[in-house]
């Protein structure tokens, strides 16, 4: 095995969260159709599955801290490509909640327990949060082209058995992988790491003040932001485009390209003043904000791929954040408290776009909303120490 093989599990395993956690919602429009519902009902099975996505990565934090992150990895792939291939071959609505619950609860625990193995070992954690971050969203990306694909060639339960077996082989690799001398050395520097005893940097309560600031309202921009630009290129863009297909064409390219910001910030943010860099960052989403209120075709266009651009680039800062000024021997459970944050903000997001889209001025409201959010961050960020802080661990690590 080569010493890159352990980081590529790590981004495959953050692709493939997102992916199985999104195959759904596409399938249920097929699914709709054949089991004679709406496709709201349908949907709504899906209720219980996003709120353990949630509050199931405490528990799995906490595990991972006092047992074994490498173990919990391998609980996740097995566990969730089993959950998913059962989905696929259920009978009905409740067997169907069940199995989509059960793909939430093993969902949870990638995220507290995956980006605290991506972070572990000092060096450039912010180019390497980067790189993950790009993985997950190209899973969010993948999700809905591989379902309405597979449900089109083979039906609805082929979406979720077929990466459901895929999430089993790679967690079978895994597990060889972990028990490879390259994989068992990394398993017991692991180890070794959060057995030490360290202290958090001196300011790590203010930073951590400001870590969970940024992560709710951040949320709420993020959120707010990827799930209506759809709508809002129907209303605004579609000028622009000859059909709905090309419209979607359009998001996807946007997506895609802002993902990449991660890396460059990444970089950025191992390099230089980790402050500067989040500034900018708040800062000009309130800018790009307020210029999108009013805007329309080809601005707007180019609007949204700047405030993707800038709003996928602070994915990494609170990571690295994280990583930089947390012992080794808690920060899967930071990471945990970090998403569960994240995720109870998120449900906040659809009901507030539903009630402000039905005013007079559309997106307006919502967009200068977004603007005093990332105005509110911006004051945040600027109570972060002025220097780079130093690693809370040492790069052996």
């Amino acid at each position: 095995m080569i010493p890159n093989t352990r980081f590529l599990f790590l981004n495959l395993g953050h692709g493939l969260d997102h992916l199985l956690m999104l195959v759904f919602p596409t399938a249920a429009v097929f699914m709709a159709a054949e089991m004679g519902a709406t496709y709201g009902e349908i949907l709504f099975l899906s209720t219980a599955g996003f709120i353990a996505f949630g509050a199931c990565s405490l528990p799995a934090g906490w595990l991972a801290d006092r047992w074994s992150r490498e173990t919990m990895m391998g609980v996740f792939f097995i566990g969730i490509g089993a959950a998913t291939v059962v989905t696929g071959l259920a009978t009905g609505p409740i067997q169907i909640a069940l199995g989509l619950l059960s793909i939430g609860v093993f969902a949870a625990i990638y995220h507290p327990v995956g980006i605290a193995m991506v972070s572990q070992g000092g060096g450039a954690v912010g180019k390497r949060l980067g790189v993950n971050g790009v993985w997950g969203n190209m899973g969010v990306a993948a999700a809905p082209l591989l379902a309405a694909f597979l449900c089109e060639t083979w039906g609805w339960r082929s979406a979720f058995v077929v990466p459901g077996l895929g999430g089993m082989a790679i967690g079978v690799l895994w597990i060889l992988h972990c028990r490879s001398a390259v994989g068992q050395a990394a398993t017991a520097a692991g180890a070794a790491a959060r057995k030490v005893h360290s202290q958090p940097n001196e300011q790590w309560k203010r930073i951590l003040v400001v870590v969970f600031i940024a992560t709710a309202i951040g949320g709420f921009i993020f959120n707010a932001t990827t799930i209506a630009l759809p709508k809002v290129f129907d209303e605004r863009v579609m000028a622009l485009t000859v059909d709905g297909a090309q419209a979607g064409s359009l998001i996807a390219i946007v997506f895609a390209c802002a993902a990449f910001t991660q890396v460059g910030v990444g970089h950025l943010i191992d390099r230089y003043s980790i402050r500067l860099v989040f500034l900018a960052l708040t800062g000009g989403g309130v800018v790009i904000f307020v210029l999108a209120a009013n805007a329309t075709g080809s601005m707007m266009l180019g609007l949204s791929l700047a405030m993707m651009m800038l709003v996928f680039g602070q994915i990494p800062i609170t990571d690295t954040l994280i990583a930089r000024n947390t012992p080794e021997r808690w920060r899967a459970r930071v990471y945990a408290v970090k998403y569960v944050l994240s995720f109870a903000v998120a449900a906040t997001v659809v009901p507030a776009i539903s009630r402000l889209h039905g005013t007079s001025d559309g997106f307006a409201t919502l967009f200068l909303l977004c603007a005093a959010a990332a105005a509110a961050v911006t004051v945040a960020v600027a109570w972060l120490p002025s220097h780079r802080p130093a690693p809370a661990i040492a790069a052996g690590e």
